[in-house]
């Protein structure tokens, strides 16, 4: 039986690099004839953190009860969802178990409550794939790490390793560098290949992106599989491992 309910669809992208750090995402929405699109950006938050975020805040904009179908290339919401999880944590008083509590319980509490005035599904989708809408949400999440004015994820609160980790990695007073940083800048033997390795320019931790391959690209001799890009100062890094000769793939 068709449901009267108005059909939304959302579509969504995020990261936080380094995790936990920064972090931003990009939503698209449609509704019949209708199609919104937004990003946003974390001073401080988590993968997972902007992931529920991003879910919650577009529940809470619909004004009316819908069926919303959820578009996202992550397992983590729907199988805390799907698979009754938080619902369990939320009865256990926010524990997974009888020692450990869940984590993000503050994000799962309000999830639950949005989904409750709505009729949810969801749907996995392999990220950075050619999917239409998550390769716009994905522009949409990298537009925002330009935005000035970064929200405060007020209820986060990182874990001791995750705290020594990201002062590592990266201080929260930007305009500092660390022993690490110094080294990094001047040893002419450390290379940027991995996510998290800091940019030669500007010292900002570098994440992975994988390109839209299109005809016109793969007409080339070769392509570059992904590469690595500096969220600060917009510097790619293509490297010889992520290299793909068309040529000898089509043997």
């Amino acid at each position: 039986m068709t449901s009267p309910l108005p059909k939304v669809e959302l579509f969504s992208d995020w990261w936080a690099s380094p995790n936990p750090w920064k972090g931003w995402y990009g939503i698209i929405l449609c509704c019949k004839w209708i199609k919104k699109e937004f990003s946003q950006g974390y001073q401080y938050t988590t993968n997972n953190r902007m992931e529920l975020s991003w879910v919650i805040a577009w529940l809470e904009k619909l004004k009316t009860k819908s069926q919303v179908t959820i578009y996202t290339d992550s397992q983590y919401t729907i199988n805390g969802i799907e698979k009754w999880r938080a619902l369990k944590w939320k009865k256990n008083n926010w524990y997974r178990d009888a020692t450990n509590k869940a984590i993000n319980a503050d994000l799962w509490d309000k999830l639950l409550t949005v989904i409750a005035q709505h009729e949810v599904s969801f749907v996995w989708v392999k990220g950075h794939n050619g999917h239409k809408e998550n390769e716009r949400c994905d522009e949409l999440a990298t537009l925002a790490m330009n935005m000035e004015e970064l929200k405060v994820d007020k209820n986060f609160e990182a874990s001791p390793d995750q705290k020594t980790k990201s002062q590592i990695e990266l201080p929260f007073n930007e305009n500092a560098i660390t022993i690490k940083q110094v080294l990094w800048k001047w040893n002419p033997y450390m290379k940027v290949n991995k996510d998290w390795d800091l940019c030669r320019k500007c010292l900002t931790p570098v994440i992975k992106k994988f390109p839209k391959h299109t005809k016109k690209t793969l007409e080339k001799a070769y392509y570059y599989e992904y590469y690595l890009y500096c969220p600060n100062c917009k510097t790619m890094y293509m490297l010889e491992e992520a290299k793909k000769n068309i040529k000898t793939l089509q043997l």
